[in-house]
């Protein structure tokens, strides 16, 4: 039976649906996102069909948005059930995520377009597919309109032509159940266009734009049937060979009528037969074959009507059906049966499900006439099965049947114990030629690099080119389709071996003592040697400080702790079945060295010092690298490493210390394990530096047989002190040069001759302290040179010369006073204040001081005077008014004399002036008298202070200060108000202690009225505290002082008290607390972090109680 001829003019669509269609091809052409689309498929009434598109997550986030639709508007994640389940899955290696449509047990009205969309922010992709649901061998078919709208292609060019091969095939099967009809075209003529794809899928209508093409069309002719009473039918069916007729009704029987076929005029002919009756008017086609099936129209004028005919093939007959067979795995197999026409469509169905004519199928069919036939070549296990022949007439199945043939081993596996690193070779044979799988403990062995499998006729083969212990097991052969197997064993034998590359030279480990050591030796073997480790003779066990711990593929010696007595060789051995292995491991353990022995210091300079030691006894098995060196101050804990680099030399000069301060010094040495322990300190040694030379070195005086040197300290002195002075001198004739400085003020540090050192004579055998000496026993008339050297603990410093010979020869010098200037004026002290004066003079020899005091002698039990060669000093510790006078001091040197006078006042507050009085009284004014003190203190009265007080009150207010004359007016005194006044008297010393009052009092009255004096009732000034300004929160900075302030008022006075967190602070000095006119403040001294919190400043009187509180936050600065 030929196929209907398909026809591209057959095509039915509305005018706008093509640049839709062709608008969503190419947005799939330019996919974003997907790597993999859905693709059209088919499949039977029943059956199952999956659809798969895949996304790539590589430039992905987070997982697209995946949305399946059916038509445009209907979204299938609602309708997930039974029929439809959607799946997703994620491939982390591949980054693909994989999403899923499963349609289960499909029905007629699941076919049409589909559409799967997928988005991701700001990218979206889209990708259309078809489904054609076919009917299965068992549905039964009823011959609807709609059936024939369905695509019978897959989305391509014919997609849409009306397929009548499914209706005819359909009419040999088995009725099914016929459900009510519904005119589609009534539903579709009555529906708004927004549910056309509804109706269109409720319906199982996949040819939609067809349908709607003709329901426009239709549309548009019901408008123009002016000229057609009756017009023609929508569509026409007929058999092949068959007669049909289309009639029309004209409005008009004149009105001329053309038949058209395609477009082209219908003539009348023997197949073409024109008829009119009344206003009918008639065309029949005889003998239709499949080239009438075609589109028809008729015009009348300008009006025209159309309609379809489609022409279906009579039904194929199946004339020799099928026939049950039954055969051997292997075999090839036949089934054939034969139908009433040559070359007719027939289909196969295994299980109802058509089977494919593909080339690469396993099924081929072969076509002989009226004889068509299934081949299988190699039958297999599951290809037991119902097959069926379909024709659009008939059908035939049958039933096929494929056994196992019986096997038999020819050959079984053997059991092999093989050496690692030779081939595993299995072989077996079997009576069938058939495949079969490899396992080896159970689990399946697939063919690699390493494993080859092998398979030839009936033998099969495993082969392992180079054993390794875990090829050791049972393997087994299985033959597929066979519940039978073929075991053996394989055993693989190793010798012990121990694997020492990690180890050092001569297998040498060191370690550090007191650490831990976990020395792994890797061991091979198979099966597993047993390991022995010893020392000696004596064997290491599994437990102590010194164990063995043994793995299946290592051997560990661990010694918890090292000590240097664990030196030594060990000894591992490796023993199995296969053989043994032994080996010497040498273990040497290292340790810090030896502390040196105590340095010693050699030398100490001004900052700095030289100091040795030896190195240490014992360097830890490791060479020593060098030392560090530290010290610390002799009172002090603190050690200060001196080098950051290591020092290679026993000799260290440590530098920048402290003159004067003791310090102590120890070593470190250092080999590669670390550093020793320090050593012991040195001996205390304090660095120190001779001074500089004595200054200003002159002579003090000359005797005839003595000379009196004097001089300054030295200029600079240093942290050891100054112990004394060394004076030497030397005769005149002992190397005198003959330059000698006339410059007595020259001050020499060489000598200004040549002389030995042990020609100068030590003058004070034991050191003077004073800057003074005299050099006595020296003979009259000689001339001698002196110099001066200080002492300290660091030795003598350079010494200092005088510059010229000294004749010892007595020299008479005038006396001179040398009176001070402040002196030569009146010399002014107060009563009680202590009296020093010191008057220096000249004259030699033997001056003579004495002192007269108004030209009386002085009374020494009231005044000391005490007398030296070069000055005189006057004192007294208290003085009094009477010690006031001119001191007359006279100095003599044999009949030379000198004089001086010194006027001494001694000074005291005056008393009190005599009567004051008040001379007159007017308005608001009064007018004092007074006359001076008697006692004005022994110095001359300056002024007076004048005060009132009124009478009621009695308190005084100054109203005059520094008044110089005796007499005074008090202005704007108060009307009504009687005074009172009293002076005091003002010297140098300051105010009399006691003042004179008037004696009366002054009132001031108003002339011609008498005041009268208001009562007042007296004022309760109590109140309990009040703040009125309250604490402020504060930031403060740490280690800068902060204060809280606020300002609190009540009477009686309230006490104020401090509180921190709600504890009161009290005896901390951190803290200080002031209270001044009510203002309260509390300062912080320097505070840290840990002075923040909550300040609260607490007022509490008899009436009752108020506080105030901040926070304080502490700040510390980066």
């Amino acid at each position: 039976m030929s196929k209907p001829a398909e026809r591209k003019d057959s095509v039915w669509s509305l005018g706008d649906g093509a640049p839709e269609e062709t608008e969503k091809r190419d947005d799939s052409q330019r996919s974003t996102l997907f790597v993999e689309k859905p693709q059209s498929g088919s499949v039977t009434v029943g059956g199952n069909i999956t659809f798969i598109a895949k996304v790539e997550a590589k430039d992905l986030l987070r997982k697209p948005n995946v949305k399946w639709f059916k038509g445009k508007w209907m979204d299938l994640a609602s309708k997930a059930g039974k029929h439809l389940q959607l799946k997703e899955s994620f491939e982390r290696h591949t980054k693909i995520h994989t999403f899923e449509m499963h349609i289960i047990q499909a029905k007629e009205n699941y076919a049409g377009n589909y559409r799967c969309e997928v988005s991701y922010k700001d990218k979206f992709d889209s990708c259309s597919f078809d489904l054609e649901v076919t009917e299965s061998s068992q549905a039964a078919p009823s011959i609807d309109i709609r059936s024939a709208f369905k695509r019978s292609g897959d989305g391509q060019e014919d997609a849409g032509e009306l397929d009548f091969s499914g209706l005819l095939k359909r009419r040999e099967v088995k009725q099914q159940e016929e459900e009510p009809e519904i005119d589609v075209w009534e539903l579709l003529k009555n529906a708004n266009p927004s549910e056309y794809e509804k109706i269109a899928f409720q319906y199982g209508i996949t040819d939609l734009r067809g349908m709607l093409k003709r329901l426009k069309r239709m549309r548009r002719e019901v408008k123009k049937s002016a000229a057609f009473a009756k017009g023609l039918d929508p569509a026409y069916q007929v058999d092949k060979g068959g007669k049909v007729r289309f009639m029309v009704e004209l409005a008009d029987p004149t009105v001329e009528l053309k038949w058209y076929k395609n477009g082209q005029e219908i003539r009348p002919s023997a197949k073409y037969i024109f008829e009119h009756k009344g206003n009918q008017r008639i065309l029949f086609i005889n003998n239709c074959t499949m080239t009438d099936d075609a589109r028809y129209y008729v015009t009348a004028g300008d009006e025209k009507c159309s309609t379809e005919l489609f022409v279906r093939d009579p039904p194929i007959l199946v004339t020799k059906g099928l026939e049950d067979t039954s055969t051997y795995v292997g075999e090839r197999v036949e089934l054939s049966c034969e139908v009433s026409e040559d070359d007719a469509n027939v289909k196969w169905f295994r299980n109802g499900v058509e089977l494919p004519n593909d080339p690469k199928s396993r099924y081929r069919i072969k076509v002989e006439g009226k004889k068509h036939t299934l081949i299988i070549e190699e039958a297999a296990k599951n290809d037991n099965a119902t097959y069926s022949v379909m024709t659009t007439g008939g059908q035939s199945e049958a039933k096929l049947s494929v056994e196992l043939r019986p096997l038999k081993i020819s050959l079984a596996l053997e059991d092999q114990t093989v050496r690692l690193g030779q081939e595993i070779h299995l072989k077996c044979e079997i009576s069938e030629n058939v495949q079969g799988k490899w396992y080896k403990n159970g689990q399946l062995v697939e063919a690699s690099d390493r494993v080859k499998l092998y398979h030839k006729g009936r033998i099969h083969r495993f082969v392992i080119a180079s054993a390794a212990v875990d090829d050791e097991g049972e393997y087994m052969f299985v033959p597929d389709a066979y519940n039978i197997n073929i075991p053996c064993k394989v055993h693989v034998v190793d010798p012990p071996k121990l694997h020492l590359d990690g180890l050092g030279e001569n297998n040498t480990v060191t370690v550090v003592a007191g650490s831990k050591l976990r020395l792994e030796i890797p061991i091979t073997g198979e099966p597993t040697p047993k390991v022995m480790w010893s020392k000696g003779d004596k064997m290491i066990t599994d437990s102590g400080r010194i164990r063995a711990e043994t793995y299946p593929d290592s051997s560990c010696l661990v010694i918890d702790t090292a000590e240097r007595e664990d030196s030594g060789p060990f000894r591992i051995t490796l023993k199995n079945e296969a053989g043994e292995d032994t080996a010497l491991i040498n273990i040497k353990v290292v340790d810090v060295p030896d502390p040196p022995q105590a340095p010693n210091v050699t030398e100490v300079g001004e900052d700095c010092c030289v100091m040795t030691w030896e190195p240490p006894a014992n360097d830890g098995g490791s060479p020593i690298l060098g030392y560090f060196i530290e010290r610390k101050k002799k009172q002090s804990s603190r050690w200060m490493r001196l080098n950051f680099e290591l020092c290679k030399e026993t000799t260290f000069e440590p530098k920048k210390m402290i003159e004067g301060v003791a310090y102590e010094v120890r070593v470190f040495a250092v080999n590669a394990i670390g550093i020793s322990k320090p050593s012991m300190p040195s001996k205390s040694f304090v660095p120190l530096a001779v001074t500089s030379p004595p200054t200003l070195l002159a002579v003090d005086s000359v005797t005839d047989t003595s000379v009196t040197m004097k001089w300054r300290p030295p200029d600079h002195i240093g942290a050891a002190g100054l112990d004394g002075y060394v004076v030497e001198y030397c005769f005149e004739g002992n190397g005198f040069s003959q330059g000698i400085s006339t410059d007595e003020s020259e001050e020499l540090m060489e000598p200004p001759f040549n002389l030995e050192a042990d020609e100068w004579i030590v003058a004070n055998p034991e050191l003077t302290d004073k800057t003074k000496f005299t050099i006595n026993g020296l003979p009259t008339g000689s001339k001698i040179l002196v110099r001066v050297k200080a002492v300290n603990a660091a030795g003598e410093s350079e010494p200092r010369y005088h510059p010229q010979p000294i004749l010892v020869k007595e020299v008479i010098e005038p006396p001179k006073i040398r009176l001070p200037r402040h002196l030569k004026q009146t010399y002014t002290r107060r009563v009680g204040e202590t009296v020093n004066l010191v008057i220096p003079f000249q004259g030699r020899p033997r001056a003579k001081v004495s002192w007269q005091k108004n030209g009386s002698p002085i009374d020494k039990n009231q005044i000391n005077i005490r007398n030296t060669e070069n000055d005189t000093i006057i004192f007294i510790r208290k003085a009094e008014r009477s010690h006031s006078g001119e001191y007359d001091m006279k100095v003599e040197v044999e009949n030379l004399e000198d004089k001086a006078t010194i006027d001494i006042q001694i000074v005291d507050r005056p008393g009190p002036p005599e009567v004051v009085t008040i001379e007159d009284v007017w308005g608001e004014n009064v007018n004092l008298s007074w006359k001076p003190p008697k006692d004005d203190g022994n110095a001359a009265i300056t002024g007076y202070t004048i005060q009132k007080a009124d009478k009621k009150s009695m308190e005084w207010f100054t109203v005059i200060e520094h008044y110089h004359r005796t007499s005074a007016t008090i202005n704007e005194l108060i009307i009504g108000n009687e005074y009172y006044f009293r002076v005091f008297a003002e010297n140098m010393c300051g105010l009399s202690e006691d003042a004179t009052m008037t004696k009366e009092s002054a009132l001031i009255a108003k002339d011609g009225k008498v005041y009268k004096y208001p009562v007042y009732d007296d004022f309760d000034f109590s109140e309990r505290p009040l703040f009125t300004q309250p604490l402020v929160n504060t930031f403060a900075v740490a280690g800068y002082n902060a204060t809280l302030n606020c300002s609190v008022r009540g009477n009686p006075k309230p006490k104020i008290t401090w509180l921190k967190n709600k504890v009161i602070i009290m005896n901390d000095p951190r803290y200080r607390m002031f209270s001044n006119q009510g203002v309260c403040t509390l300062e912080i001294r320097k505070p840290s972090p840990y002075d923040g919190g909550t300040y609260t400043c607490k007022a509490v009187n008899e009436l009752g109680e108020a506080e105030v509180d901040c926070k304080l936050e502490v700040k510390v600065t980066q």
